[in-house]
């Protein structure tokens, strides 16, 4: 695979900071490249310098010769007057290269991406201008996906996606031909669609083979090895001063540092949530009675809610799933006490202390500083069996000792929304009413978010469509589907899904595998893990040829591109393998 856009020594500082020095990286053709990073680390500044819609301070970016770079920025500039239309299928705003009227403009295939991403609805007349940001975003998005590109650069592209939108994204770009860099905190997203991990942070971009999931493991076990150089160092430096205090040291052995990193990772790793004692704690703070929902109905115009009876019990752990406008912010709002039915009675038990964190973050105080907005809830909090200071509660979410003096108003969108969370916690409430708590979080602070929440004893009730994080602190799933009624999932996210998309029973029949299928299946199974048996050796020698001619560059960049080779087939074989197991 050849190389498409090539960083050499690029460096981009801003008067405020230095967000990336000397980085070096290379982007092949076939690349599906995630970014993570902390807010602010440099994750968009990255994506700009790639699509050179920036210049770098030093160093050079360059394209391969008439490369097609389809960009989704973060902030879009689209025609007010434009129609979607003029959008998706004129698309006269995107960058020279792309043509802007095809003689595919009927095609299916626009049809389908309209469709994927919510868009049916609105209609290719509809005027861009009145939309929200999100609709807009989606719109900008469909332009890109209907056309031919070389390198996909998308900068958050799941948000204002409910779950289907996220799929289908997902399987989209999985079938796209052509390399993609993906800029998003939605975990489930990363792991579906990204081969390979961009980390930015440190004015660095350190890559890793995988998704979000190899991602974590290798940067757990990065940090462990710092850790235990660090130790080390600090050892080594004990004992030089103590050499220096007493004289020379008697002779010892110096100890040997032996450890298997995996085994290391899967022993440190904590217990999981201990359900039972959640649930006792629960009931002893809540009592038998949290929300009790009796012929509840509400309407907007369409219904929202029809005739709802629900209980939610102490320590339960809820997950709210529908589309966009499926009524999960409304039934939040009835359980919060913000809303009122119109028909119905909503018993809330009498030793309820609900807080509600709401899409928006006109609550907070502007003028304060972040540690006097939290220090207005508490000066202290109780979190499970801890007592924390307001500053120690802040430092748990990313505010270090200098950001807890920053006046709440010069906070970025993903600052604040962890000072709302915080404020909420520190209220100590004994239900949680969380509407869509990840927006503008970045992954540090999420894991930190659903570390909190998974040890967390009281009632939780969730409205997201982030799926990492549902399935990470819920445990049960109800379904809106825009008909007024609460639907519970047993199977989850996955049910769900799969009840956006029913499958009739003659479909089904016709789908079913033969036995002859199932035994062809079997033998090409066979068959291709001896493939791919044979293809891990051969990378084994290629590996060990090339520590073996290491001075010799020539012969170096012969051994380098053959094992390419090879690991793109064993690869596809993999990928055979899995088709064939279905």
């Amino acid at each position: 695979m050849a190389n498409v856009i090539n960083l050499d020594r690029v460096s981009k500082a801003y008067p405020d900071s230095a967000l990336l020095e000397s980085v070096s990286l290379g982007l092949d053709e076939a690349d599906r490249v995630g970014v993570v990073g902390l807010n602010g680390a440099g994750k968009t500044t990255l994506l700009r310098l790639l699509a050179a819609a920036d210049e770098p301070d030093s160093g050079r970016v360059t394209h391969r010769r008439d490369l097609r770079v389809a960009t989704l920025p973060q902030q879009l500039d689209l025609p007010p007057n434009a129609t979607v239309r003029d959008v998706v299928i004129g698309a006269a705003w995107l960058p020279a290269g792309f043509d802007a009227e095809h003689e595919w403009a009927g095609d299916a295939a626009v049809r389908t991406v309209l469709d994927g991403l919510g868009l049916d609805r609105l209609g290719l007349d509809s005027t861009v201008g009145p939309m929200s940001g999100g609709e807009r975003r989606r719109v900008a998005l469909a332009a890109l996906l209907v056309r031919a590109s070389d390198v996909l650069v998308l900068d958050e592209p799941t948000n204002h996606l409910d779950l289907a939108g996220v799929r289908w994204l997902a399987d989209h770009l999985v079938r796209h031909r052509g390399a993609l860099v993906v800029v998003t905190h939605d975990r489930w997203f990363l792991d579906a669609v990204c081969t390979s991990t961009w980390e930015v942070g440190g004015g660095t971009v350190r890559a890793y083979e995988g998704g979000y999931a190899a991602w974590v493991l290798a940067r757990a076990e990065r940090e462990r090895v710092a850790a235990a150089t660090e130790a080390r160092r600090q050892n080594l430096l004990r004992k030089e001063i103590a050499w220096l205090r007493r004289g020379p040291p008697a002779r010892t052995s110096k100890p040997k540092f032996r450890i298997d990193a995996a085994n290391a990772l899967i022993a440190d790793v904590p217990p999981a949530r201990d359900t039972v004692t959640l649930h006792k704690l629960a009931t002893a703070r809540l009592g038998k009675q949290v929300y009790e929902l009796s012929d509840v109905s509400l309407s907007y115009g369409k219904p929202i809610l029809s005739t709802v009876d629900w209980l939610v019990g102490p320590g339960d752990r809820i997950g709210l799933l529908g589309a966009n406008g499926s009524g999960k912010s409304t039934l939040l709002r009835v359980l919060a006490g913000t809303v009122k039915p119109d028909r119905g009675t909503v018993r809330v038990g009498s030793t309820v202390r609900p807080a509600f964190l709401s899409q928006e973050l006109g609550e907070l105080p502007l003028g304060a500083r972040v540690l006097e907005a939290v220090e207005e809830i508490a000066r202290r909090v109780v979190l499970g069996k801890r007592e924390i200071s307001a500053a120690q509660l802040a430092e748990e979410f990313g505010f270090t000792d200098r950001r807890l003096w920053t006046v709440v108003g010069d906070l970025s969108g993903g600052e604040r929304r962890r000072l709302q969370l915080l404020r909420l916690l520190a209220a100590e409430p004994n239900v949680l009413l969380l509407d869509e708590p990840t927006n503008d979080l970045d992954i540090d602070t999420l894991a930190a978010l659903e570390d909190l929440l998974d040890s967390w004893p009281g009632t939780l009730v969730v409205a997201s469509h982030d799926r990492y994080l549902l399935e990470r602190v819920c445990d049960r799933m109800i379904g809106m589907f825009g008909d007024g009624h609460l639907r519970d999932l047993p199977g989850g996210v996955d049910e769900y899904l799969s009840l956006l998309t029913p499958v009739t029973s003659t479909s089904n029949a016709a789908a079913r595998p033969t036995k002859s299928d199932s035994r062809a299946a079997q033998k090409e199974m066979a068959r291709l893990e001896k493939v791919v048996d044979r293809l891990t050796r051969r990378e084994e020698k290629l590996h060990a040829q090339l520590a073996e001619h290491a001075t010799d560059y020539e012969k170096v960049a012969a051994l380098d591109q053959e094992l390419r080779d090879v690991r793109a087939e064993r690869e596809a074989a993999e990928e055979a393998w899995l088709l064939a197991a279905e």
